[in-house]
């Protein structure tokens, strides 16, 4: 347990102050079902405190960054950068994974590798950070991991893929990150076609197949922001915005773009 934190802060290049924190911030719930002991905490809950810290921070770079921009642009540029995928990335990049205490089952199933899994644990890892040594110390950690992001939407890229559309209005309107999972793999290794599902909450909402996963999700993406758009059209209430929640139906085979 020890030797993990250890790992943790040389990675980050700080120390924790109440290691225990730390512990709390790598324990997932899974491992803590499965524990024996009673006094182990999982890191749902550092998960929520870390979900403002790094939103704040994120939201001050911008505006540093941004001084003309309005407060609808910002909110967008943040949901490039604070979503699933983002935070995912920066965990991948740390490395985080390989550092979090897993349930047997969630490690069969490639928790380490997970999406949802690092990200919420990155969070939890900045909530400790905050609670150890202060806002000011877990703003320039996000300075320094989240650089490659904020130069990259500072830049302008990735503005009009689809799938950072559909992040930006399940973000605004639904308050939910669009996940992408990987139903089906066909053809040789030099030219596989990958069938991709993607949901919103828990309802399934398209499928699309592509020659990378990539092209697959992006796809799916396009195929859930015109569905979303026609529901929203069909429903005279809504002004014109996104549905209150998604509809679960999806027809078989669905591989709109």
């Amino acid at each position: 347990m020890a030797e993990r934190v250890e790992t943790l802060e040389k990675r980050l290049g700080l120390v924790f102050s109440r290691r225990e924190v730390a512990l709390e911030a790598l324990t997932h719930k899974t491992y803590v079902n499965e524990s024996r002991d009673k006094d182990l905490k999982d890191n749902q809950r550092l998960e929520f405190l870390g979900d403002s810290v790094v939103n704040l921070a994120v939201s001050h770079r911008l505006m540093d960054r941004f001084p003309g921009v309005s407060e609808g642009d910002l909110t967008k540029m943040r949901a490039r950068v604070v979503n699933e995928d983002g935070l995912a990335r920066v965990a991948r990049s740390i490395p985080l994974g390989d550092l979090l205490l897993l349930g047997r089952g969630e490690l069969q199933s490639g928790g380490r590798e997970k999406n949802s899994v690092l990200a919420d644990a990155l969070e939890a890892v900045f909530a400790a950070v905050y609670l150890c040594s202060g806002l000011e110390t877990a703003a320039a950690l996000v300075d320094r991991c989240f650089a490659e992001l904020l130069e990259e939407v500072s830049s302008g890229q990735g503005r009009l893929d689809y799938k950072t559309l559909l992040q930006e209005m399940a973000h605004e309107k639904l308050k939910l990150s669009p996940r992408y999972r990987v139903v089906s793999e066909a053809g040789p290794e030099h030219s596989k076609v990958f069938e991709v599902e993607l949901t919103l909450g828990d309802a399934p909402l398209a499928r699309a197949s592509g020659r990378s996963k990539k092209e697959a999700e992006q796809s799916a993406a396009q195929a859930t922001l015109e569905r979303l758009k026609r529901e929203a059209a069909a429903t005279p209430e809504a002004g014109g915005e996104a549905p209150a929640a998604p509809t679960p139906e999806v027809p078989p085979g669905d591989t709109s773009a």
